[in-house]
């Protein structure tokens, strides 16, 4: 087992992917909208909270699976998948959105 085999896995690689995700469309409404607080929440919002919402149990039925099986690989998974939250999440908090 490896680090690439761990990564290839989809409990591991759609978390990153939702994070990402999550980022862009973050970014992309900053770039088209502005970061002016709007009165409605707007459908880049709803999608933004499903997709770190919808991280939650992948990311535990990751942990679930594969810590036992293979820490050694699967805990720099979960430092790339909590970076990754972070990332995507530090704009709305720099932003005020």
């Amino acid at each position: 087992m490896t680090l690439p085999t761990v990564l290839k896995r989809p409990s591991a690689f759609l978390p990153l992917a939702m994070s990402v995700a999550a980022l862009v469309l973050v970014l992309g409404h900053v770039a088209v909208a502005g970061a002016a607080r709007q009165a409605d929440e707007g459908a880049a919002a709803h999608i933004f909270q499903l997709l770190i919402a919808g991280q939650v149990p992948l990311v535990a039925f990751f942990a679930i699976k594969w810590l036992p099986r293979a820490p050694r690989f699967s805990l720099p998974v979960l430092a790339l998948q909590a970076i990754a939250v972070i990332a995507a999440l530090a704009p709305v908090y720099f932003f005020n959105l």
